[in-house]
């Protein structure tokens, strides 16, 4: 009798705390942080998963100051956005919080919904929430939406001010169609964003070559495109600038600055065709001063001739010939582009890396270059490696992804081999295609890199009989300050004494995929005492996994922090002997420990078990898991 009055209490304890932690959340205004900071640790702990997103914003400051973290509000704000499922790998509240306001700002601004939002509708839909929100990310999708657009322009003018002092990048995603009236209000935002404010970084996945001239004009490059330039002084365009507005003195802007810049509808119009369009509205101006005149309310300060920006980190993710063209005449000019970033769906021909290798050493031969990242995909042949290393002597980081083009194949093609100078690379990235490659392409470049740091090679495949063994032992001599080394994709398993001989010369800290587990592997991994991270997804370690657990045995236990045995097909009594192992010598320190992608549920209480031992020394990832889905299974084993 007396259990079941104890139970009774206990409901009824648990339903009055939850209908104070709904009165403290709907009055927070009213009950202040001041007297939620003095509430028990325990009660807070219990609080912060009610609390809404502005809530929790509020209170970090002063929580943390007390040596409370906010970390299970926001985790649970995710779990409600993402599901039970979803791994949650986030060690800190930043990054807990970043991740929030990530997903849910842009979701709200354009009037998106999901089911978290519209429960929590009332607390989002405010222009607190998005000023939060926005406080805390620094990239801004611009979609061709115009109502939240135009809001921008008009009600919610002083949030884009904020945005003007928060964002630092700016991502354009949809094409903008300049015939139409809304186009101004676009590319009016998009003056705002990358001139007024701060702004550098601006990413681009829309193809069309005359809205990426328009960006890129007076905004680093010296370059007007010809294009460009014939819109610019096409009557209507100048008629409507003269219309709207008479600049009253001269911009502090680089040359051309006269010229009206002019995007363009749609990928096919030609410069005359848009013409056309734009003779059907005369009002329509294109301008950035014009715009911004025109926008400006009526009662506030003249702010004169309009700032120009620099676009220092540039990405173009559809990049075809004609954007390529577009770009490759502006490289030489472009001196405060630090980063370059290009992708095309389709491979780049030999005479467009060329194009762009030329553009790029036109670039490099000034002492304003500031070029020091490049990322390209897809090369058609590894050769052109060098190539873009000549180009770019003075780039740090360069990563490139080829992709052998059937067909096009020609063994009599001859490559002019540069001078086999050293390279400042710190950073590099080779993702080749599957296909047979040279291994002595990539040792090469290696060879010229003593200051590499970062190593990540991908999918490359050797003739027959021949082994990794050259590219290991090139790691050891060369590149003896290497920190994180990623081999995905490669047949190491004949290759155990050269990534030994790797372990012993070099200080890694990181490292990924460096083959099958083994006794003598495990005791190497052990001896680095740099080594903080080892990632061994899909590497069908099963039956193997239990010898990682000697990671940590004898007086001298390894110094790793993070070890991914995801997607190894491990299941549960195979994991329970891993375990059971390193629960008898468990890591000095906590160990984040990635299942994901593993059949647990081929016995689940065995599973659970295992995962509940494991927690008490380990920070443990892993996922729901579908055995009666065999792909999962398949991916799982490949």
């Amino acid at each position: 009798m007396s259990d079941s009055i104890d139970k009774v209490d206990a409901r009824k304890e648990k339903s009055l705390k939850q209908i104070c932690f709904q009165a403290v959340r709907k009055h927070f205004v009213a009950v202040g942080t001041a007297s939620i900071v003095d509430l028990p640790t325990h009660l807070i702990k219990d609080l912060l998963p009610h609390l809404t997103v502005c809530q929790l914003d509020e209170l970090q400051p002063v929580l943390n100051h007390r040596g409370i973290s906010t970390l299970s509000g926001w985790i649970g704000v995710l779990l409600d956005l993402c599901g039970p499922n979803h791994v949650l790998d986030l060690a800190t509240e930043e990054q807990a919080k970043h991740k929030v306001m990530k997903m849910l700002f842009s979701a709200v601004f354009y009037g998106f919904t999901n089911c978290y939002i519209k429960k929590n509708m009332s607390n989002l839909n405010t222009p607190s929430f998005l000023r939060v929100a926005a406080k805390h990310l620094r990239r801004f999708s611009l979609l061709s939406i115009n109502k939240p657009l135009q809001a921008l322009t008009m009600e919610k003018r002083s949030f884009l001010s904020h945005l003007e002092e928060w964002i630092d990048s700016v991502v354009v995603s949809q094409c903008v169609a300049l015939v139409k009236k809304e186009a101004q209000t676009v590319l009016y935002i998009l003056h705002r964003l990358l001139d007024h404010g701060v702004a550098r970084k601006l990413t681009i996945h829309v193809q069309c070559p005359i809205i990426l001239a328009w960006l890129l004009h007076e905004r680093g490059t010296r370059h007007l495109n010809p294009r460009l330039k014939s819109l610019m002084s096409s009557p209507e365009t100048s008629s409507a600038h003269n219309s709207v507005y008479r600049p009253r003195g001269k911009s502090k802007t680089v040359e051309n600055q006269d010229h009206p810049a002019v995007p363009c509808k749609l990928q096919k119009l030609d410069s005359e065709s848009l013409k056309e369009e734009l003779t059907k509205n005369a009002n329509l101006t294109l301008d950035r001063e014009v715009l911004c005149h025109m926008f400006t309310s009526c009662d506030g300060p003249s702010a004169g001739p309009c700032p120009r920006g620099l676009v220092e980190h540039l990405e173009i993710s559809q990049c075809r010939p004609d954007c390529l063209t577009v770009l490759t005449d502006a490289l030489p000019t472009f001196f405060c582009l630090r980063s370059l970033n290009l992708h095309s769906f389709v491979t780049f021909t030999d005479t467009d890396v060329m194009h762009l290798a030329r553009a790029l050493r036109q670039l490099s031969e000034s002492s304003r270059s500031s070029l020091t990242e490049l990322s390209i995909s897809a090369l058609p042949r590894p050769e052109l490696i060098e190539h873009l290393l000549a180009a770019s002597p003075n780039i740090t980081s360069l990563h490139v992804e080829i992709q052998s083009v059937w067909g096009l194949q020609d063994s009599s093609c001859h490559y002019w081999t540069p001078e086999s100078a050293q390279v400042p690379l710190e950073m590099l990235t080779v993702k080749v295609g599957g296909f047979q490659t040279d291994v002595q392409l990539i040792t090469s470049v290696l060879r010229r890199a003593p200051h590499l740091s970062h190593f990540h090679l991908a999918g490359m495949r050797l003739p027959t009989g021949s082994s990794q063994s050259t590219l290991l032992t090139t790691l050891s001599e060369s590149n003896r300050v290497l920190r994180r080394l990623i081999l995905e994709d490669i047949k190491l398993s004949d290759c155990l004494p050269p990534i030994l001989n790797l372990l012993g010369c070099c200080r890694l800290e990181d490292l990924e995929r460096p083959g099958r587990g083994s006794e003598a592997a495990g005791g190497s991994l052990k001896a680095v005492p740099s080594l903080h991270t080892v990632a061994l997804p899909q590497n069908r370690l099963a039956k193997h996994v239990h010898v990682l657990a000697e990671l940590f045995t004898g007086p001298s236990p390894s110094s790793v922090k993070r070890l991914d045995i995801s997607s190894n097909f491990i299941q549960p009594a195979e994991l329970l002997q891993f375990a059971k192992r390193l629960k008898t010598h468990p890591p000095p320190h906590q160990l984040t420990l990635d299942l994901r992608k593993n059949p647990g549920d081929r016995d689940p209480n065995t599973w659970t078990a295992t995962l509940q031992m494991l927690r008490c020394f380990c920070v443990v990832l892993v996922e729901g898991w579908i055995s009666t889905n065999s792909m999962a299974d398949h991916i799982s084993n490949m």
